[in-house]
């Protein structure tokens, strides 16, 4: 029997249970002479300011020069991926949009893709559905975007880049609301298409965004770029080259301001990308300052995206034709502005008592996937979002792990925290851009 260095166990009648202590730190600590060995070891969180969610760094410095630095994860641990094997196919997707919660959409989509995937329906998938996926996959990743830009000029002391960030950010959950009648964790993306199609006064207020952000980008340029503590605090700061980034399996904006412009909308298209213009933004110097860069750029390829988006929405469903699978996607609200209107399940019971009754079975039991496991990867705000899901032939997922990039990349940390000085940990660790709940999930 192994034993674990991080928890102690023990047997109960419902196994063995371990109980998690913290880490190895007694361990690092009881190591350390604090009379004559210089070094300290210092926790650095866990706590939400500084880190984009609930990290942990232990910390072995040097005067101010980092020697060690470990990541310590799991503070935010929801057991979504657990909790999908007790629902079914199409409740799914209300679990995993809590999942990076600054990249809902995506979550959505990459589930999405898996199940229709399995359900060997891919090809089945409306135009217009899959405009809408796109369009709202880009407008959500601009807004991710956002938050690193407010947050981590925050962590440097740039405040007024904060206010600003978050205040472009609202203009796009205003639209997001108007689509999905929610801010976050929307479930709008379902297997089969989407919840609902996109209002007209949504297109209005997707324009009104364009119109406005360029003009944004070119202030916040002007307010950093070529602030003297901005480039001194991002400049040759947490430098990881694309050796250390492919060794790593880093992905996302990471990757690509080391130099390669590897982006899974060019080289593994999905959605239909392949036939959208836009550019992959690079960066030669795998610092911060490059990161910045390449973000930046990104948000106005995605700018680009979302216009020829609005062009190709051309009018027809947006959920399949397959009743077996198609979750009702002309939805009407009640008075009381929650549940359906009586005149849509007045709609719904008249049809005919087959229509009510397979409409019952479809909400309450959900459809069976065959029997079969598949691997779907889309590019996320932060890298490679991967969906790995079995299903034994049931009505609900054998099992869905996510391969979730700020998990991965998380990795990257000490390789760029060690042998410099531990201010230099926020300004790398904010680079990162890591959301933790996607970590932790």
């Amino acid at each position: 029997m192994t034993t674990s260095n991080y928890a102690s166990e023990r047997e109960t009648d419902e196994g063995r249970v371990f109980t998690v202590t913290g880490g190895d730190w007694d361990t690092i600590v009881a190591g350390t002479d604090p009379i004559n060995d210089e070094r300290i070891v210092v926790n650095m969180g866990p706590q939400h300011p500084s880190t984009h969610g609930v990290l942990r760094l232990i910390l072995e410095l040097e005067g101010e020069t980092v020697r060690e630095a470990r990541s310590v994860v799991g503070y935010l641990h929801t057991g979504i991926e657990k909790n999908l094997e007790y629902r079914n196919w199409i409740q799914g997707s209300t679990f995993v949009t809590r999942m990076d919660y600054l990249a809902p959409i995506f979550n959505e989509t990459a589930y999405a893709l898996a199940v229709e995937k399995l359900l060997g329906i891919t090809d089945d998938i409306t135009e217009r559905a899959t405009t809408i996926r796109v369009l709202m996959m880009e407008l959500n990743r601009i807004s991710s975007h956002l938050v690193w830009l407010a947050t981590t000029g925050m962590e440097l002391g740039a405040i007024s880049i904060m206010l600003y960030g978050f205040r472009e950010r609202e203009y796009i959950l205003d639209i997001f609301e108007t689509i999905t009648g929610l801010r976050m964790n929307h479930a709008y993306v379902r297997p089969g298409g989407v919840a609902q199609d996109v209002p007209d006064d949504a297109i209005v207020k997707i324009r009104e965004f364009l119109k406005m952000m360029p003009k944004k980008l070119k202030e916040y340029e002007d307010l950093l770029s070529g602030q003297p503590i901005w480039t001194e605090r991002t400049k040759n700061v947490a430098v990881l080259d694309v050796t250390g980034c492919v060794a790593l399996g880093i992905t996302g904006p990471v990757l690509r301001s080391a130099g390669l412009a590897w982006d899974l909308r060019k080289t593994m298209p999905y959605c239909g990308y392949e036939t959208y213009e836009f550019d992959v933004p690079t960066h030669p110097d795998g610092d911060v300052w490059g990161r910045y860069q390449v973000r930046l750029a990104e948000i106005r390829e995605s700018m680009k995206l979302v216009e020829q988006a609005l062009d190709r929405l051309r009018p027809g469903p947006v959920m399949v034709a397959d009743r077996k699978i198609a979750w009702p996607a002309q939805l009407a609200i009640g008075v009381d502005g929650m549940g359906n209107s009586l005149e849509h399940v007045a709609k719904i019971m008249g049809q005919s008592m087959e229509s009510l009754i397979h409409h019952f079975k479809l909400v309450t039991e959900g459809f069976r996937v065959p029997p079969g496991q598949v691997y779907v990867a889309i590019e996320a705000p932060r890298g490679e979002l991967g969906v790995h899901a079995v299903s034994d032939g049931g009505t609900r997922p054998y099992r869905v792990h996510y391969r979730e990039p700020s998990f991965v990349n998380l990795q990257a940390l000490p390789a760029m925290a060690e042998g410099g000085l531990i201010a230099d940990v926020i300004a790398g660790g904010a680079s990162l851009d890591p959301v933790m709940g996607g970590c932790d999930r």
